[in-house]
């Protein structure tokens, strides 16, 4: 896409996630972008992704909507704070609830498409409905609640 993804902003310390870890060799390493007031990220699974032949687990479809509605939510607090990202101190945020609708089976070999909305901002909690489409179609949707990563998970210094 040429720009920097929300990812690419995270620090060392926190860029080891599974899902949208740049520094996880063995990750899924997703790349969301705001695309207006919604985030985007776009992802093909890989043959292994396989719930029963021919489709795509829904495990992986589940952590597609955490990791992409994470990283929004913390590109949302930086908008929200009017504040460029990367700045110091870090925002970033960590999953206190996570809630997926499985509407339609998605056929391995398609392109994810992943859009996410902020439905609610505060400062320590950010509220985001994420669907993912295949074909323009919407499969599955979800949505996560975001919470300020506590301070007892950081090695950052206050």
């Amino acid at each position: 896409m040429g720009k920097k993804a929300f990812q690419d902003y995270y620090p060392d310390d926190f860029n080891h996630c599974y899902g949208c870890g740049q520094l996880n060799s063995q990750g899924l390493q997703i790349r969301s972008y705001w695309d207006g007031d919604e985030s985007i990220a776009v992802f093909t699974p890989k043959p292994y992704h396989i719930s029963i032949p021919g489709y795509v687990y829904g495990g992986l479809i589940g952590s597609l909507i955490d990791c992409h509605s994470i990283g929004t939510a913390s590109a949302a607090a930086y908008r929200f704070a009017g504040r460029k990202m990367g700045s110091q101190p870090t925002l970033r945020f960590v999953t206190a609830s996570l809630q997926v609708s499985f509407l339609k089976p998605v056929v391995l070999g398609e392109e994810l498409e992943i859009r996410g909305q902020v439905q609610e901002i505060k400062e320590r909690k950010i509220i985001v409905r994420t669907e993912v489409r295949v074909n323009g179609i919407v499969c599955a949707e979800g949505e996560v609640i975001a919470v300020k990563l506590p301070d007892s998970m950081t090695s950052e210094k206050k």
